[in-house]
């Protein structure tokens, strides 16, 4: 085997890296409470509001606080793939144009999601210890998206 083999594809996967590091994926960077936020639908109590803002938004909304890794690809690209498939799921900031139909099955997802233990994902909290809910909180959550769908 050829020994410089390997030092030629190591330069050349050190060489990639720099590259894509200059290919940046779109940000998430709107109005996480604009004309057509879930608050523009149902009542949202001020502590439930606070929950979803440190738990919920980064993925469930238009605006993401990105944290400091989410410049150096390929975790951009993952930042990005995982937010825009939690907008898909559930987007608070366009909650108020959903169907009736839609926001009830919405508020039954949250409740199945909190009580499995499924959301937030731990991927999330790993990195963001302070969307880690705590019983007090996931209470509150449990308790306003079962009023809001039965």
């Amino acid at each position: 085997m050829n020994s410089s083999l390997p030092k030629k594809i190591a330069i050349l996967l050190a060489s990639l890296f720099v590259v894509i590091q200059f290919i940046q994926p779109k940000r998430n960077l709107g109005e996480s409470l604009g004309e057509n936020d879930i608050a523009h639908t149902v009542v949202v109590p001020a502590d439930v509001q606070e929950i979803l803002s440190n738990s919920c938004f980064d993925c469930h909304s238009n605006a993401t606080k990105y944290p400091w890794y989410a410049s150096i690809q390929p975790f951009g690209f993952w930042l990005k793939d995982h937010v825009d498939e939690g907008k898909k799921e559930l987007n608070f900031s366009e909650f108020k144009l959903y169907t009736e139909k839609r926001k009830a099955k919405k508020f039954k997802e949250i409740v199945e999601e909190l009580e499995e233990d499924e959301m937030p994902l731990p991927s999330y909290t790993w990195v963001h210890k302070d969307a880690i809910l705590t019983p007090v909180q996931k209470a509150a959550l449990l308790a306003w998206a079962k009023k809001n769908y039965e």
